[in-house]
Parts: C-alpha cells; sequence; structure tokens
C-alpha cells in the first residue's frame, strides 16, 4: 500500500527523543563543559584544529610611563600662532626674531607641514628633521630638549 504521507521522525510522543535517561540532553555535560572548560583536556584537538594560537604569549606591550603621549604642530601652522600671542601680549621678541616656547603652549612635537617666512626660535620636546630645515631657512632656531636614548 502506498502512503502518500511521510512518517515524521520527531520523536513527538517519546519522552526523551532518543537522548536516553531524563537529564542526559540537559545542560553542559554533553557539550564536555561550558565555554573554554576543557581546552587542555579532552578538547585539545579541538583548538588545534580551530584555535591554534588559542595559547602563548605574542607580541610585547611597552610599559605605560615610557611611552610619550605627543601633541603635535605643523610649522605652517606657527605663523597663525604667532598671530594668536601677539594678540594676546603673550609674544616674546628677541631683535628680530619671535620666541616661542611650545612646552608652555601644551605642544611637545614640531612637524614639518607647512611652510614659514618670518624668524623664529622655537623651544619643543622633539622635532622632524623637515621642521628643523625649513625654520633655519627662514633663518630661525629649533631648540630640541629632548634627551637622546637609545629607543627610536
Amino acid at each position: 500500500m502506498v502512503r502518500r504521507k511521510k512518517k515524521s521522525r520527531y520523536m513527538r510522543g517519546i519522552r526523551t527523543h532518543g537522548y536516553g535517561n531524563v537529564g542526559q540532553h540537559r545542560k553542559s555535560g554533553s557539550r564536555g563543559g561550558k565555554g573554554a572548560a576543557g581546552m587542555h583536556k579532552h578538547k585539545w584537538s579541538w583548538v588545534l584544529k580551530y584555535f591554534p594560537d588559542w595559547y602563548g604569549k605574542r607580541g610585547f606591550t611597552y610599559p605605560p610611563e615610557m611611552k610619550v603621549e605627543y601633541k603635535e604642530i605643523n610649522v605652517g601652522e606657527l605663523r597663525e600662532l604667532i598671530e594668536f600671542l601677539r594678540q594676546q601680549g603673550k609674544l616674546e621678541k628677541d631683535g628680530d626674531t619671535y620666541v616661542i616656547d611650545l612646552q608652555t603652549l601644551g605642544y611637545n612635537k614640531l612637524l614639518g607641514r607647512g611652510s614659514i617666512d618670518v624668524k623664529v626660535k622655537v623651544k619643543v620636546y622633539d622635532a622632524t628633521k623637515s621642521a628643523i630645515e625649513k625654520i633655519r631657512k627662514a633663518g630661525g632656531e629649533v631648540i630640541v630638549l629632548k634627551e637622546s636614548s637609545s629607543r627610536s
């Protein structure tokens, strides 16, 4: 006799749906523990296949007290800074050269983008070669306060 409807395989009337005693398909016992339990034990082959870099150290974290957070300013922005300080009356002048201490203004690195056409004497913690070169071409000088260290 031909059956038109396929038999359901969901085991609806059977209490445990084919998982043995009540409780054998509950909680984490059937998975070998919760989460990362057994990663170095019974789940080791799974770790090797899917997460080979799960264990072990990699890389290097620099000590926070050794890091220098840079607040930069470009050579091209110095002209605007000179105008701003002149308006406030906080600009020092040594002959025909303006003196700017970037440390006191909160900047600790001078970058080389832009150009300058004014003689400026700049005191700063650190400066790039191009920034120093541009200021010297304009007739100024850069005083770098950073002590030379072994790290680059």
